[in-house]
């Protein structure tokens, strides 16, 4: 059983990689398509708002839908969605292909997760959503370093065409080798945001519109920063790229350790004080290589490591928790939709080496936020169904 998991992984980090190469590709796009640098950022938030808006969207429309049939439409509409992108001639039409790819990784992945737990026993399942969502981690961590490496040599639309091939790939794997699986019991729309009533709950999205925001504004443009405080360009981009995903993978693994040890709030709290202070003195420590990587392993280490604690708090906050994680999916990606146009605003009124510290006071808006919070009581239903979760 665990074989066919990490195949439905192998189907996360191909829509993954699509989400998050864009960061790896912005000067290629922008020379070869003759736009201005923050335009081609706003390939990141096409591709993060459209999958906001579309995941509960999707999964209610394909509610009763067969699962092995929804996960092959849904990679085959990512993979149109990147065919369209590697042959687009103008901007418009490389827009439409982002939100194509978009809307079948926003299918796709709580469709996976579904997949995967019902693939295991009831003990299994918490496994079976962290393999999934690893192909999401390694995405970060091979997808966009390598896109960047091979930008260099096949273009931005030749790191597109790879990625709708790899998908094509997976789909077909996915027909041949995984059962058919009928639909789960159906969540109406409504129900999906009926749990966001709760002031503490639109907080706590609150929190992670901001942090992501932080996050994703600086990430999304790394690459042009770096030029500017360091003057890295080409294949050590990439290396640096892949020292961020490191520090992903290791966030993640801290991250839930120390939720599990000193609860929700102790591990956010410290986490995105450290991340906001690193993010702040980013034009001052990544002056060199070294410099740069190590501020870039330790960044990502803390923002990552932001991930588990939240998650394990709208837990707390809710008998419904599985449905708080489905709006906290929509609110990561509505943090990162607007993080292109943030960030492609202060860039353009205060120049790139601004932008670090503008995000520093973003990530502590949201540690107010959280200090505004008062301790949850525990849930009296937190192993809610883990297929909702991941919707």
């Amino acid at each position: 059983m665990s074989a066919r998991i990490y195949l439905l992984a192998a189907g996360a980090f191909a829509v993954g990689t699509s989400a998050y190469v864009v960061s790896g590709v912005l000067p290629a796009v922008s020379s070869e398509l003759d736009v201005s640098l923050t335009a081609a950022g706003q390939l990141a938030t096409a591709f993060a708002l459209s999958y906001a808006i579309g995941a509960p969207l999707l999964a209610t429309v394909t509610g009763r839908w067969e699962r092995r049939t929804l996960l092959l439409a849904a990679l085959l509409m990512a993979a149109l969605g990147n065919v369209i992108a590697a042959v687009a001639t103008n901007y418009p039409v490389l827009i439409v292909g982002r939100v194509v790819a978009a809307l079948g990784a926003a299918a796709y992945t709580p469709a996976a997760t579904l997949f995967a737990t019902g693939l295991m026993p009831p003990e299994g399942r918490g496994r079976a959503v962290a393999i999934v969502f690893g192909g999401l981690t390694f995405a970060l961590v091979l997808g966009v370093p390598a896109g960047s490496l091979l930008g260099d040599s096949l273009g931005y639309r030749g790191v597109f065409g790879l990625i709708a091939a790899a998908s094509v790939v997976v789909a077909i794997a996915i027909g041949t080798l995984l059962p058919r699986v009928d639909a789960p019991p159906v969540v109406g729309l409504r129900e999906r945001f009926a749990a966001a009533g709760d002031r503490r709950v639109q907080t706590v999205l609150a929190m992670t519109v901001l942090s992501v925001l932080a996050a994703m504004s600086v990430f999304t443009y790394v690459v042009p920063l770096l030029a500017e405080t360091a003057g890295l360009t080409g294949s050590i981009v990439g290396i640096l790229l892949l020292v961020y995903g490191l520090g992903a993978v290791v966030g993640n693994v801290i991250g839930g350790r120390a939720t599990d040890r000193f609860g929700s709030i102790p591990t956010l709290l410290v986490s995105m004080l450290v991340f906001a202070g690193l993010t702040a003195l980013l034009p001052v420590t990544a002056t060199s290589v070294i410099g740069a990587g190590v501020s870039l392993f330790a960044l990502s280490l803390f923002t990552w490591a932001f991930n588990p604690p939240i998650q394990n708090l709208l837990l707390e906050l809710s008998p419904s928790g599985g449905l708080l994680l489905s709006l906290n999916a929509s609110a990561i990606y509505f943090g990162a939709g607007l993080s292109a146009v943030v960030g492609g605003i202060v860039i353009n009124l205060a120049g790139i080496r601004v932008l670090p510290e503008v995000a520093a006071l973003l990530a502590l808006a949201s540690l107010a936020l959280l200090l505004t919070l008062r301790r949850p009581a525990p849930a009296k239903a937190a192993t809610e169904e883990l297929e909702t979760a991941s919707a």
